[in-house]
């Protein structure tokens, strides 16, 4: 619980990266059977961006990562320990945060990345907090990044309208108060794993097994079962970190939500009984970036004047595992 807590941990700076490239549903339109229309409808999505071939998702990264540096007035040299949320790495090792840790020059530190899908970048955060407030760290990276259009389906309209490319960073460090990280909750359940995966590229289904079953090496979902978990488990996760502090949904000030689908979004909202104006939301013009969707949204509260100090911010997701989580916040 909080109250006894005797160490926190907080974000002192925030960065985002995203393709310039954008793919609006009038284009996709001219390249699977869907519409405009359709999408927005279904999904509350206009756009997403798409980085360009030859581009990495450990390129994207790093971009985020020197601009919340920046913020944090930090040297890549200080951090200590570099975490990398991703499904879509740069390769199967070495991990993307040691391709990171090498093009921002972060030579002090560790580096190794989480598989926690869309949840990841609460996981990454839940660690970083651990490893704070346990004393043996100072100065920690968590990124989200994904390049999903690398594992998208183009030509099953029920996925490739969702998903798009980006990548967040934040850079976590000692509390000199009790404003910082508050409380963190993570859960996952692998009997679900079935609904939501990349069943290709692993043991199980390896490259040379690619020929004989194409399909399974892109990202497969069951649609309307990952809508109805991801609804339910989504608000337990908001609702159980509120409760286990002693709060209400008045005292948050703004919920960031995973940035999957606007019809999730507004069944949370509905869930938590928070005011619409208190959630924040860019669906619309990047999809669901996976582990990056929360923490570019993050960066765009803040730049936006969304977040003011003292702000008590719910950071939710769920993701593929299943994995679910939340994150309480006071800026």
């Amino acid at each position: 619980m909080v109250k006894n807590r005797k160490l926190f941990s907080m974000i002192t700076g925030l960065g985002s990266a995203i393709p310039e490239k954008i793919l609006t549903n009038q284009e996709l339109a001219e390249m699977v059977d869907t519409s405009d229309e359709w999408i927005r409808t279904r999904t509350g999505i206009r756009e997403r961006h798409i980085a360009s071939d030859g581009e990495a998702t450990s390129d994207y990264a790093a971009q985020a990562a020197r601009l919340a540096l920046q913020q944090a007035g930090l040297a890549a040299t200080d951090l200590e320990l570099i975490i990398v949320a991703s499904i879509t790495p740069d390769m199967f090792f070495p991990a993307t945060a040691c391709f990171v840790q090498e093009k921002i020059g972060a030579t002090n530190a560790a580096a190794f990345d989480i598989s926690a899908a869309c949840t990841g970048f609460l996981y990454g955060l839940t660690m970083a907090d651990c490893m704070i407030t346990s004393g043996r760290y100072k100065n920690i990276l968590v990124i989200g990044a994904e390049l999903l259009s690398r594992i998208t389906n183009w030509k099953d309209r029920a996925t490739c309208v969702l998903f798009g490319d980006g990548a967040g960073a934040a850079i976590v460090q000692p509390s000199q108060g009790e404003r910082g990280i508050v409380n963190t909750f993570i859960k996952s359940d692998g009997r679900l794993a079935h609904l939501l995966n990349m069943p290709g590229g692993g043991s199980i289904l390896p490259p040379a097994k690619a020929q004989d079953n194409p399909g399974k090496f892109y990202l497969n979902m069951e649609g309307r079962e990952v809508f109805r978990h991801a609804v339910t488990l989504m608000g337990e996760a908001a609702a159980h970190i509120i409760e286990e502090n002693g709060l209400s949904g008045d005292e948050i000030k703004l919920v960031i939500p995973h940035q999957a689908n606007m019809r999730i979004i507004e069944a949370i909202t509905k869930r938590l009984g928070v005011q619409s104006d208190r959630v924040f939301i860019n669906v619309d013009r990047y999809g669901n970036t996976s582990a990056a969707s929360i923490p570019i949204a993050l960066y765009e509260a803040q730049q936006t004047g969304r977040i003011q100090t003292n702000d008590l911010v719910l950071l939710v997701a769920f993701g593929g595992g299943f994995t679910w989580g939340s994150v309480l916040i006071r800026f």
